[in-house]
């Protein structure tokens, strides 16, 4: 992807994410700021901005100008793709839409991230992450029982719904400009993500496996061998031993296989075992159970913070996270048999 030519119209949240992933894959990414961007990083655009691991230059332009709106045509003119995060319509009167580019490059490839997306009643409303999840149906799934929902940071619906699906969007684009030779608009909009997001979860329903109550289900914290448990030292582990083996691996290591206990599929007898769980997990500290779990299959493992994660032995053996000007950062991902640029990647 090296010779992929992006403008960013600086913005917030996935837009920056967007380009930064289109960047990691080999593009050269221009941003593009208003003039009051050099104020400090309010749009989420600045140049001090982490996100953006420093791999794309910006220019100051000024859309509201003509001289502005001719050097953003100057550089579509030049350019594969263009994404922006700005709320419908006002791309438009910024003479930057889709139709007035098209004039300009009819191959270029417009993505546009927005939350409600182009139409619809909600279309010109404000909204952040845990308001697309609200309305998708996927935020009343999410928390514990008797406790309100629990937003999951801003990773599903801006990251996961929004930015990662306008990349896969804008890839498919160009895919298909290869044979029409003709651009096109992909619009990601947040909360259409956020219910795709939510397809495994609604074969479940579908199927009668997944509840309307939070925290009473396999995979929302309701099963016990599926959940966080503290220990000794205040700390915590994850439990994911779904499958048969994995979960007798996980009595085996607590000590509890010989015990009179209900069995997995037991759903009534689900809070016996948690119960159990949560007294044996809280007699040892997180990591004496890291390294009693090690090597077993039990699917137990620590869970750590940002900073403890960037030193675990199987992640800087990965190289997955690193650090620049002293800030932590993710290590681009997925990785390639040969990388952007013509660099080789390590294969696990």
């Amino acid at each position: 992807m090296s010779a992929l030519r992006v403008v960013e119209l600086a913005g917030l949240g996935p837009v920056p994410h967007a380009a930064m992933i289109l960047a990691d894959l080999g593009a050269e990414v221009v941003r593009v700021d208003r003039p009051s961007d050099r104020r400090g990083l309010a749009l989420g655009g600045g140049a001090a901005d982490p996100t953006l691991r420093g791999r794309r230059r910006a220019v100051v332009l000024d859309l509201r100008t003509e001289e502005g709106r001719d050097g953003l045509s100057a550089l579509v003119r030049e350019a594969d793709v263009l994404v922006e995060g700005l709320r419908p319509g006002v791309a438009e009167r910024l003479g930057a839409g889709p139709e007035e580019l098209r004039d300009v490059n009819p191959r270029l490839v417009y993505g546009r991230i927005t939350g409600w997306g182009q139409r619809g009643p909600l279309a010109a409303e404000a909204g952040h992450d845990i308001n697309y999840l609200a309305l998708s149906g996927a935020l009343h799934a999410m928390g514990r029982p008797g406790q309100p929902p629990a937003p999951p940071l801003n990773l599903v619906a801006d990251y996961g719904a929004g930015s990662m699906l306008l990349v896969v969007g804008v890839l498919a684009a160009l895919w298909e400009r290869q044979r029409s030779g003709r651009g096109q608009v992909v619009d990601a909009a947040m909360v259409d993500g956020a219910a795709l997001l939510s397809q495994f979860v609604l074969g479940l329903r579908g199927s009668a496996e997944w509840t309307g109550r939070r925290g009473a289900n396999l995979l929302d914290g309701g099963a016990p061998f599926y959940d966080t448990y503290a220990c000794a030292d205040g700390r915590f582990v994850a439990v994911g031993a779904l499958e048969p083996p994995f979960y007798a691996a996980l009595l085996r290591g607590l000590g509890l296989d010989a015990e009179p206990l209900p069995d997995q599929s037991d759903r009534a007898g689900w809070p016996r075992l948690r119960r159990r769980f949560t007294e044996v997990f809280a007699t040892r500290d997180r990591d004496a159970w890291a390294a009693r779990f090690a090597g077993t299959d039990a699917c137990v493992t620590p869970v750590l913070d940002f900073e403890e994660a960037a030193v675990h032995p199987h992640l800087a053996a990965r190289g997955t996270y690193l650090r620049r000007d002293g800030v932590l950062q993710a290590a681009p991902a997925p990785r390639f048999t040969r990388g952007p640029d013509g660099r080789v990647e390590p294969q696990d």
